[in-house]
């Protein structure tokens, strides 16, 4: 049996790959629903993990870890590809919404993947302005 689609923002992916807080609730989410992403989001989760060991959060062993664990999850995931209807999407979220670019990229490629009906789509993210953006569109909204 296939599981549900959902849109993750790489804030609920980083607790798949190295252990914080939300790790838990990460991987039962990670049950729940298969993972849709945007074309950058190993790039993210890279800088994440990179940061996490910068600080002293992880150690070098955990971040070769993290990392692997992170090129694993990105061969199984699908991902939504840059375009012109998710740069004009994303453009006109950073004018009605307070995002970041890469925030309002990721909303946008989420909102491609459910063909622009968000209603009960599932959005998982770490991010409380990201999920509060996300459920003002219309998202459900799963934090971790």
């Amino acid at each position: 049996m296939s599981l549900p689609l959902a849109f993750w923002d790489s804030s609920a992916l980083v607790p798949l790959c190295a252990a914080q807080p939300q790790t838990n609730s990460a991987w039962a989410l990670h049950l729940k629903y298969q993972v849709v992403t945007w074309w950058a989001t190993e790039v993210e989760i890279r800088s994440a993990l990179t940061r996490l060991k910068r600080m002293g959060d992880i150690t070098s062993g955990q971040f070769v870890i993290a990392k692997k664990i992170a090129q694993e999850l990105a061969q199984v995931w699908l991902s939504i590809h840059e375009s012109a209807s998710v740069t004009r999407d994303a453009c006109s979220l950073l004018e009605t919404h307070p995002l970041s670019a890469a925030d309002a990229l990721q909303l946008a490629a989420a909102l491609e993947t459910c063909q622009h009906t968000p209603r009960g789509f599932v959005f998982v993210s770490g991010d409380l302005r990201q999920t509060e953006a996300a459920r003002e569109i219309g998202f459900t909204v799963e934090f971790v």
